[in-house]
């Protein structure tokens, strides 16, 4: 049970931020936003995960 103590107790490292950041970005861009930029929302993690390392 220590375990999952220590598993939720811990601090976030800073690319979670800029994660949810990112994917917050992409959730409001219109659907003509996402054509122009080929960008379907099943790529939507992927792509936060790469501009929050950046």
């Amino acid at each position: 049970m220590g375990f999952f103590t220590e598993l939720f107790s811990r601090p976030r490292p800073r690319e979670e931020a800029r994660y949810r950041a990112a994917l917050a970005v992409l959730h409001a861009m219109s659907n003509a936003d996402r054509a122009d930029v080929n960008i379907r929302p099943a790529d939507f993690p992927r792509i936060a995960r790469e501009m929050a390392v950046r």
